[in-house]
């Protein structure tokens, strides 16, 4: 058994740390950390997160706090789940009270936030060892990803996740302390094609939402996906991941999970686009519940015109976000571009 904290009150960390408390019948000591000292207060008394991920009981030995020093302190691994915009703000907060590991040797960190920072356009394990660096921290870092909605790995359905990390020992850890009968969990060392898996498949589902918001149907949503995974793992590449982590679970599996799951935040996003309303009101009604896909598709534009990579949906994509181009115009010119070879 060890100790676990997770950063980040969402659907998906309240998902995992329900899942890592359960464990086998043996599960960790977890702590889950929220920014809001009023929702651990609720979260506590209540034992559900009535918010993000209602209908589903908090195991009785769940810590929750809004301490950061209690959340981290002792703790041998940390997983870090909080949207992607806050991920710098949040170790620049627990910098100080990261290192101070359990009986067991270095801490672990974990990255289980699916995005590219804005401006930098880093990927989200690059923040995290950057900032650990300006604490003087030089800690094992490894990414958790693949196609996982939060309801379902709350409520036991079997999952399957990849965790990425250069850190053998990192990754054959967290595959030993994660994995049981509910959560199967695949090693990789290319953090790279990973990360930007997870991250990417966003972009596509937001597309994949506004073919079905417009009712184009199956064959559309075939070829728009087929193509997705194209322009991804283009991108993938030419930032130094390999193809075949792209045909893998962090790849190809969560981007038709999130491309065609009822779940889909982002897809979602795309359906009500497609179905002619404003940006700014679906977001309001997501309720605080993030679509990442919306702020990772500009990063990600910026991040292929620095590699010189052509990304066409992605690129139509963020002219719907600006609102400079309709939903519908927007396919008519994916299939007005000239024809190649595939």
């Amino acid at each position: 058994m060890s100790r676990i904290a997770i950063l980040g009150a969402g659907a998906w960390g309240t998902a995992l740390a329900i899942s890592l408390a359960r464990r086998d019948g043996d599960g960790h000591a977890v702590t889950l950390w929220t920014r809001s000292a009023a929702a651990a207060g609720a979260m506590r008394e209540r034992r559900e997160n009535a918010i993000y991920l209602p209908g589903f009981g908090l195991p009785a030995d769940l810590a929750i706090t809004a301490d950061p020093a209690e959340a981290v302190t002792g703790a041998e691994i940390v997983v870090s789940v909080v949207p992607s915009e806050h991920v710098r703000a949040t170790y620049e907060l627990f910098g100080p009270h990261l290192g101070k590991s359990g009986p067991r040797g270095a801490q672990l960190l974990v990255s289980a936030t699916k995005g590219i920072e804005d401006g930098s356009l880093r990927r989200m394990s690059e923040v995290i060892v950057e900032v650990a660096a300006g604490f003087g921290l030089r800690l094992p870092v490894g990414v958790l990803s693949g196609p996982s909605f939060a309801q379902e790995v709350a409520a036991g359905s079997p999952t399957a996740l990849t965790i990425a990390s250069k850190d053998a020992g990192l990754a054959a850890r967290v595959q030993r302390e994660f994995g049981g009968a509910t959560l199967r969990v695949y090693t990789n060392d290319d953090v790279v094609g990973v990360e930007l898996g997870g991250a990417l498949k966003n972009v596509i589902a937001i597309a994949s939402g506004v073919v079905a918001g417009l009712g184009l149907g199956h064959n559309t949503a075939a070829a728009l996906i087929t193509r997705g995974i194209a322009e991804t793992t283009r991108l993938a590449l030419a930032c130094g991941g390999r193809r075949e982590t792209l045909a893998g679970l962090s790849g190809i599996g969560d981007l038709v999970l999130t491309c065609t799951g009822s779940l889909s935040r982002n897809r979602l996003v795309g359906i009500e686009l497609g179905k002619g309303r404003e940006l700014g009101e679906i977001l309001a009604g997501l309720g605080g519940k993030v679509a990442e896909g919306v702020r990772t598709t500009h990063a990600a534009l910026a991040l292929a015109a620095r590699q010189g990579i052509e990304m066409p949906i992605t690129a139509q994509v963020g002219m719907i976000l600006e609102g400079r181009r309709s939903p519908l115009a927007a396919m008519r010119e994916l299939m007005a571009r000239p024809g190649r070879d595939e």
